[in-house]
């Protein structure tokens, strides 16, 4: 079962055991392995990676590590594609409160899933979309 959906900068924190991840977000992590969920990364994060990486923002090794976490076979994260309805629920996230369209994406997903976002994006926290932080 789906217990969350993380944006991207809350899977590199995960995926690196860094400490700019809350100690909520952590624990929802930390809850969804003890109870066998998982949390979803949408599949724009893998392009967002991409990007961040060319940037030098974060280390070159991030995609590799997301996709060998995602091998595991009882690995936390499971990718969530983008697809028709995640396309539709982009309209219940408004444009003009979460301009970034990666950003919408992934708070799309996590209102089509009903499920919380785990997100310290100020903008999609004061959206519709229920986040945790």
């Amino acid at each position: 079962m789906i217990h969350a959906v993380a944006d991207t900068h809350a899977v590199i924190w995960y995926l690196f055991d860094q400490p700019r991840l809350s100690a909520r977000a952590s624990s929802i992590f930390s809850e969804a392995v003890e109870t066998g969920d998982q949390i979803a990364v949408s599949s724009i994060t893998f392009v967002e990676i991409v990007y961040l990486v060319e940037k030098g923002r974060i280390p070159a090794t991030t995609l590799e590590r997301l996709d060998n976490e995602l091998q595991e076979p009882d690995a936390v994260l499971v990718e969530v594609f983008v697809d028709l309805q995640i396309s539709k629920t982009m309209a219940a996230v408004s444009r003009d409160a979460v301009p970034d369209m990666p950003d919408r994406i992934i708070a799309a997903t996590a209102l089509h899933l009903g499920v919380p976002l785990i997100s310290r994006d100020h903008r999609i926290q004061l959206s519709a979309v229920e986040t945790v932080w």
